[in-house]
C-alpha cells in the first residue's frame, strides 16, 4: 500500500501502480524509475497550485465564505497554517531548508527547529504523524520532533512513529523550556479562573497553578492554547465573559497572538529540558571525529535473563547506554506461555529502544550490534548521529 498526494492536497492510499488524480495534467500511473525526486516534487507542486495557493509555506484553501467584519489585533492570517495528515502543502520553490514541526507558530517545537537548523523555513503540522509524512512525501526536508522531557518523561507517540515510518535520526537538540503565564491585555493574574495548555506543560507548572487555584484545560500544544485566545480579541471577550482564561506558553506566543505575559518561568523545575530528534529521509555518514550517538530498536524472546544478555553486549565493550525505553508491540501485544508448573500465563511482548554513546564507524559498536542480532529476533538501527553536547 502506497501513500500518494491527491491534486487537492489530500493524502490518499493507493496501490503500487496507481496515484490518485483528478486532473489530466497529473500522471495517473506510478513514477518511472528514471524520474528524479526533484522532478516529482515540481510535478506535485504544479498539480496542486491550480487549486491551492501558498501563503508563507502553508496551503490555504480558496474559500469565498463571508467573515465577520472584525479587525484582529494582529494579522494572524499571515502565519503558516499547520499541515494536517489529510491536507499537506506542496513543497516551496525557495532554496531554504524546510523543516516540519508539530504545533503552530510560537510553539517550543518551532523554536527547537530554528535552533537545530538556523535560517530554515519552519513548517507547522497539526499532528506528529503529519510531520513524518511531510518528510516522506518530499514536502519538507527535515522534521524536528520531541522525544523526551526532563520532567514529563518520554513522548511515547513519537517512539511508535519512529518504528512505523522509515525516516532516519540525523541529529538531536536539547531545548530549555521557559513557561510563561499569558492573559488577555489588561487582565491580572488574580482574575484568572482557568488556564489552557498542553497536558505536559500543565503538569510541569503544577505547583504554580495550584497556588493560583485555577482550573486546567488541556489542548494540543502550548502555542495552540495562546492561539485559541485570539478570537476573543475580535470582540468575544465581553460577549462571552472570557477574561478569566489564560494560557501557559512561550513569550514568543504572547507576541504573536497579542497576549500579555503575566509571569515568566512558572515551571516547577528551572532545569526543564526537552530533547528533540532531527529526522530526514537519508542517514548521515557515521564519523569518529566527534561524539556520536546511535539509536536502535529490537525485540527479545521470552526467557530468564534475556534482557540482561542483550544489554551485556554493550557493557562487554565499554559502551555507555544513555536511554532505554520499552513499548508494548501493537500487532502482538500479548504472549501466552503454557507452563506446566504455573499454568497458562500472559505476558506483554515488548519493543526495546536503546540509545548508546558510540558511532557506527567504531568497531566496538559494529561488534555489539552484531552480537545483539544473535540474541534479538528483530533489530533496526534508527539512526547514528552527532550528540548535542551543548557547545
Amino acid at each position: 500500500m502506497a501513500i500518494a498526494l491527491h491534486p487537492k492536497g489530500i493524502i490518499t492510499h493507493c496501490g503500487p501502480s496507481q496515484i490518485v488524480s483528478s486532473s489530466s495534467s497529473c500522471s495517473s500511473s506510478a513514477w518511472p524509475c528514471w524520474v528524479s525526486m526533484e522532478a516529482r516534487r515540481q510535478e506535485n507542486y504544479r498539480c496542486v497550485s491550480g487549486q491551492r495557493q501558498l501563503v508563507r509555506g502553508a496551503c490555504v484553501s480558496q474559500q469565498q465564505d463571508s467573515k465577520p467584519d472584525m479587525e484582529p489585533r494582529f494579522e494572524l492570517d499571515t502565519l503558516p497554517r499547520p499541515l494536517s495528515v489529510t491536507s499537506l502543502t506542496s513543497p516551496g520553490q525557495g532554496s531554504k531548508l524546510r523543516v516540519a514541526y508539530q504545533g503552530v507558530p510560537g510553539a517550543y517545537s518551532e523554536a527547537a527547529a530554528c535552533k537545530a537548523y538556523p535560517n530554515c523555513e519552519a513548517v507547522p503540522c497539526e499532528q506528529f504523524e503529519g510531520a513524518f509524512q511531510a518528510v516522506e512525501l518530499w514536502l519538507v526536508d527535515r522534521a524536528v520532533l520531541p522525544i523526551e522531557n526532563s520532567l514529563g518523561g518520554s513522548i511515547h507517540r513519537n517512539y511508535d512513529l519512529l518504528l512505523r515510518h522509515r525516516l532516519h535520526i540525523v541529529g538531536e537538540v536539547q531545548f530549555p523550556v521557559n513557561h510563561c503565564l499569558l492573559g488577555l491585555p489588561g487582565v491580572k493574574t488574580e482574575e484568572l479562573k482557568r488556564v489552557l495548555s498542553h497536558s505536559q506543560a500543565l503538569a510541569q507548572c503544577e505547583q504554580t497553578l495550584s497556588k493560583l487555584g485555577v482550573t486546567r484545560e488541556a489542548v494540543d500544544d502550548t502555542a495552540g492554547a495562546a492561539q485559541a485566545r485570539h478570537p476573543f480579541l475580535f470582540g468575544y471577550v465581553s460577549q462571552n465573559n472570557l477574561r478569566d482564561a489564560g494560557a501557559v506558553a512561550s513569550a514568543r506566543a504572547a507576541q504573536i497572538y497579542g497576549l500579555d505575559v503575566l509571569a515568566e518561568g512558572i515551571q516547577d523545575d528551572s532545569d526543564n529540558i526537552t530533547r528533540f530528534l532531527m529526522l530526514a529521509r537519508d542517514p548521515v555518514i557515521p564519523r569518529n571525529d566527534r561524539p556520536f550517538k546511535t539509536s536502535v530498536v529490537f525485540t527479545l524472546e521470552e526467557g530468564p535473563g534475556v534482557l540482561f544478555k542483550a544489554l551485556a553486549v554493550f557493557a562487554l565493550r565499554d559502551i555507555n547506554l544513555t536511554k532505554i525505553e520499552s513499548r508494548p508491540q501493537r500487532k502482538k501485544p500479548l504472549r501466552i506461555v503454557d507452563d506446566s508448573n504455573t499454568g497458562v500465563a500472559k505476558y506483554f511482548d515488548y519493543l526495546f529502544y536503546i540509545d548508546f554513546q558510540a558511532s557506527m564507524a567504531d568497531p566496538r559498536a559494529q561488534n555489539a550490534l552484531g552480537h545483539l542480532q544473535e540474541i534479538a529476533p528483530f533489530m533496526r538501527v534508527l539512526g547514528c548521529y552527532p550528540m548535542d553536547t551543548g557547545s
